[in-house]
């Protein structure tokens, strides 16, 4: 199967009215296709309540000088069961299936770690999953390893007694002998629900932690000026570059981390999306970097806004491309904004195919070709639950974009759409988007 005829998605019924399991979505992406803007095929967890979150492969570029690897196996860690279900996809492709389900309680013994979060192969042909907390839901950043083949827990990536105090999202890049991971929270702060004095009381991540690839040990931490909540962070895809980007989800920011002559590693804030007279702030959730390096995206989950730069300069990023796509701010929500910086209105709610868009956007996925932009609308259902009650009650969204590759610019693409809302279970909350061939998320070159 061709990479761009379709598109993985997990679908999630935590926190919502169905009493179901969550699954793995099939979406047909093929505008050739007769079933396209399509879910044509639903893989039901054998569990409930798990919290499919993100996903990753059993290998990818870095493994590809191994003739025996294949990206076959679709990773799915649960955020809050801590189960790895490990799915076929090389198969048949357009109908996964499930080929191992890894228990809580092998990681929990094993690693002292549980809530997984990223999904990365290694080199050597193992699998690295990324952990919020331990299993009691106390903060713990610690990864967890598994065999490449088999898919057996094989212990900690770290060694014992190293893990960071918080963790969430990570990228290596092994040419500077350097990982680095990020912050969210602890699992028992932020599973139910998002509580303003926790912040206050220094609950959420504010941090970047710096880790010597081939000694698995921390080396350095940044702390982040104007910071908080550090999420989805990138480096480059140039092998060989020293400097990456991190969004920060309360900072309203972007920040650059990048290498210093001396081998240490510093950070700063290049851009700051522009205060809204309102209560609360825009809420950065992911980031995104087309795989020439040239433009970076990233989505403002509440103030519903999605954003291209171009980073050809990379302590210089530039505004080239912006478009709003629901959220909180919407003419007739539920936000009033009294001040803004940018826009003489409130802009209108998003209708697409007849359909209005709850939400804003959130998981951005780019073609290999950085034509289009996939976005879906779903968090983590106890903030949507939150912050946007009637996503729970009509389902998310998945979009397109279509970007404008050689000046930048974004433009909606009013015949594409996948409505959640319609699934013959119910509504369901889409969250990270893959595609079997790789993506701009990951993928990391040696």
């Amino acid at each position: 199967v061709k990479t761009t005829e379709i598109v993985y998605l997990p679908c999630i019924y935590r926190n919502t009215s169905t009493e179901a399991p969550d699954y793995l979505a099939t979406v047909d992406v093929d505008p050739k296709s007769p079933q396209y803007c399509q879910v044509i095929h639903r893989l039901p967890m054998p569990n409930m309540k798990d919290e499919l979150h993100h996903s990753g492969w059993n290998t990818c570029s870095s493994c590809f000088g191994d003739s025996t690897k294949s990206r076959t196996k679709l990773m799915l860690p649960c955020l809050i069961s801590s189960r790895i279900y490990v799915v076929d996809v090389g198969t048949e492709p357009r109908a996964p299936k499930l080929h191992k389900v890894i228990e809580p309680q092998d990681i929990h013994a094993k690693c002292d770690l549980g809530y997984l979060h990223t999904s990365h192969c290694l080199a050597s042909g193992e699998v690295m999953i990324s952990a919020l907390g331990d299993p009691k839901g106390n903060g713990k950043g610690g990864f967890v390893l598994l065999d490449g083949e088999t898919f057996e827990v094989k212990g900690t990536w770290e060694r014992p007694g190293g893990a960071a105090p918080l963790g969430y999202d990570f990228w290596y890049q092994p040419r500077h002998n350097v990982m680095i991971s990020t912050e969210w929270a602890a699992p028992n702060v932020l599973r139910d629900g998002f509580n303003p004095a926790d912040v206050q009381a220094g609950l959420y991540g504010s941090c970047l932690h710096v880790w010597d690839w081939q000694r698995h040990e921390m080396v350095q931490t940044l702390h982040l000026q104007d910071g908080l909540i550090p999420l989805e962070i990138r480096f480059l895809h140039n092998p060989a570059a020293s400097q990456g980007f991190v969004g920060c989800a309360l900072g309203s920011n972007i920040q650059r981390f990048y290498k210093n002559e001396g081998g240490t590693w510093s950070v700063e804030k290049v851009i700051q999306v522009p205060p809204k007279k309102v209560k609360g702030q825009c809420l950065i959730t992911d980031i995104l970097l087309s795989l020439d390096d040239r433009f970076l995206y990233f989505s403002n989950w509440l103030h519903g806004d999605l954003r291209q730069y171009d980073i050809s300069d990379p302590k210089r990023p530039r505004l080239t491309g912006q478009l709003f796509l629901g959220g909180s701010i919407v003419k007739g929500g539920p936000v009033q904004v009294l001040e803004d910086q940018e826009l003489k209105s409130q802009p209108e709610p998003l209708v697409v195919k007849g359909k209005r868009v709850a939400g804003g956007p959130q998981m951005i996925q780019l073609s290999l070709d950085g034509k289009r932009l996939y976005v879906t609308t779903s968090l983590y259902s106890a903030w949507d639950k939150q912050f946007y009650p009637d996503l729970i009650r009509e389902g998310s969204v998945m979009l397109q974009i279509d970007v404008d590759t050689e000046k930048g610019g974004l433009k909606l693409n009013p015949n594409f759409l996948v409505d959640f809302g319609k699934e013959p279970l119910g509504p369901a909350l889409a969250h990270e988007l893959r595609y079997p061939g790789g993506d701009c998320s990951s993928d990391i070159w040696l």
